[in-house]
């Protein structure tokens, strides 16, 4: 079937008369570019884009409209959702808040360590926790850290004075300074003190707030990739993988967190590391001893406000700790409900393949909105979220969280584009585009597969700078499955690199949203992001060659072209 020059030109933006029946896979390729285009350029919000394939696959007669609809919520959204469920948990109780002070007090306040700490809380919490979130989280603790750095600074230069004991009063003036959430604390004084232009006692000050605060950026991306829930890429992955092979059966929770949690270790150290050259010099025993005698005035009174952060929480409460067995428990049930070595607690069902962790992360985000906030039996006042209030509920039986909670945190938009994205996969099965373009890659089958996973990689996080991550994956996802099966590689070889290597759009404060956050910040200029964030990007590449290349070719069985990757192609091929 052809069609009319209005059709033509409807479908195609242009006059040129179409050359290709609807069949063709060539036909769908406007389609899908638009699409496209519209999520690298942001014309419109990406949640809007992600609805075009909704449209446009039924008017021309690609997918039904009741087939169309269907892509747009999968076992990935309830596992979003149980997940945010837990999150809401998490913010409103201030258990994320409890988790990072105590990690930091457990660094202390020596510039490296102080760094140090700030990344490994941050890489935890953004193990559970959207990226996001965690940086909008921990950046003003980070910034209280950095006010009494700042509002004792002037004294500290004066006196240099290396184990001096801070005194009650200036205790207290620098917890007044912390009260303020932008660095503008004793800016007069900063001013007369040092110059007009600069808020800073000294040149080291600023380069202290610089890596700590690039640093709080870098460990959020690094965290997200530890967890399968971790960031929205590696979900659009999941799905669109068990979409594309649903033999495959190898990608779960267990697994991409063993072949992730060495990298992000690995990132982790590497990046505080080069951050600590880039910023604070090579003196690494100077900024990262634990020793007690070599601690400034400011560092002691920096361990004395955070210290006292701390006390403000209070004594941990019933809400906080029904949330952290929530959290454990429902870590245990991801890991164990198909472990691989050994049989998971799915096999003490009889029927096989009906539970996944969204079943899990589902069932424990619901018994959220139906357990009481109020210790049972006990008529003591409750502890409000923030810590310390004694006020009594209005409601005895208020669940731990609301669903005005749950939907203050729901990213729908991004739902909304994951849907997108496998609509827009849907369709160009249907029509055969993404093995056409495969087969055009052809000339490509003479490189070693190592190769073609860094080049891959490469270039994801080249347009991942200037686009969003979830969109520049959805459009590379089904090009490098095709290019896989086209030079007979295991689709995991390029596939997970791919979608980790997304993530490293760290570069630009438009790279991602956490970015942007720490800019706003104002300690940090983009030439600073650029020059920090290439080493960064370089570390991960690198990282991540190595491990898809060492522990994940027996964890994943790279060395081989698996069946399921084969039917997978002989089907595309008829």
């Amino acid at each position: 079937m052809r069609y009319g020059p209005w059709q033509t030109a409807l479908l195609h933006k242009s006059p040129i008369p179409c050359l290709f029946p609807m069949s063709h896979p060539l036909c769908l390729c406007p389609r899908c570019l638009l699409t496209a285009v519209y999520w690298v350029s942001e014309a419109v919000p990406l949640g809007a884009a992600a609805l075009v394939p909704a449209f446009l696959y039924p008017l021309f007669g690609v997918l039904k409209s009741s087939e169309v609809a269907a892509e747009y919520c999968k076992d990935t959204t309830l596992l979003l959702m149980g997940v945010i469920c837990l999150a809401a948990s998490i913010e409103k109780w201030n258990l994320h808040k409890r988790i990072a002070l105590r990690m930091v007090m457990i660094a202390g306040a020596k510039p490296g360590m102080l760094v140090l700490g700030f990344m490994c809380c941050t890489v935890f919490l953004s193990m559970w926790l959207s990226n996001t979130s965690t940086t909008a989280m921990v950046m003003p603790i980070a910034e209280a850290v950095l006010q009494q750095l700042i509002s004792t600074g002037v004294a500290d230069t004066q006196e240099d004075s290396e184990t001096v004991e801070a005194t009650e009063d200036d205790c207290l003036g620098g917890m007044a300074a912390l009260s303020l959430p932008a660095v503008n604390i004793s800016g007069r004084r900063l001013l007369e003190k040092e110059s007009k232009n600069s808020r800073y006692p000294t040149k080291r000050d600023h380069m202290i707030c610089k890596c700590l605060s690039l640093s709080i950026t870098y460990a959020a991306t690094i965290g997200g990739l530890i967890t399968i829930t971790g960031t929205s890429t590696n979900l659009i992955f999941a799905e669109q993988f068990n979409n594309r092979y649903p033999d495959a059966k190898v990608i779960n929770f267990g697994t991409w967190f063993i072949f992730s949690f060495p990298i992000a270790i690995i990132m982790l150290l590497l990046t505080w590391v080069w951050l600590h050259f880039l910023f604070l010099g090579c003196n690494f025993r100077e900024t990262c001893s634990l020793s007690k005698k070599r601690k400034t005035r400011r560092e002691m009174l920096s361990e004395r406000k955070i210290h006292d952060e701390y006390i403000k929480l209070g004594p941990i409460s019933y809400p906080e700790v029904v949330t952290g067995v929530f959290f454990i428990l429902m870590t245990l049930l991801w890991f164990t409900r198909e472990p691989g070595f050994v049989p998971g607690w799915t096999s003490l069902f009889e029927k096989k393949g009906y539970r996944t962790d969204a079943t899990v992360s589902v069932l424990l985000g619901f018994l959220l909105f139906l357990i009481p906030a109020r210790r049972p039996f006990s008529r003591a006042p409750r502890t409000t979220a923030g810590g310390g209030s004694t006020e009594r509920d209005p409601d005895p039986l208020a669940p731990m969280i609301t669903w005005k909670d749950f939907q203050n945190l729901m990213p729908w938009e991004i739902v909304i584009l994951v849907g997108g994205g496998y609509a827009l996969a849907a369709g160009c099965k249907v029509s055969g585009l993404s093995v056409w373009i495969g087969r055009q890659l052809e000339p490509m089958s003479g490189l070693p597969p190592w190769m073609v996973t860094l080049l891959a990689c490469l270039l994801v996080s080249a347009v991942t700078e200037f686009a969003s991550n979830p969109a520049t994956l959805t459009v590379f996802l089904p090009i490098l499955s095709a290019l896989s099966e086209t030079l007979k590689i295991n689709p995991l070889h390029t596939l997970i690199p791919a979608t980790m290597c997304v993530s490293f759009g760290v570069m630009l404060p438009v790279g991602n949203p956490p970015n942007a956050i720490v800019f706003s910040y104002g300690h940090v200029q983009i030439s600073d992001m650029v020059k920090a964030g290439f080493g960064v990007n370089l570390i991960g590449v690198l990282v991540v060659m190595l491990a898809i290349t060492t522990w994940g070719v027996p964890l994943f069985n790279l060395t081989e072209f698996p069946d399921w990757a084969i039917d997978r192609n002989v089907t595309g091929s008829l």
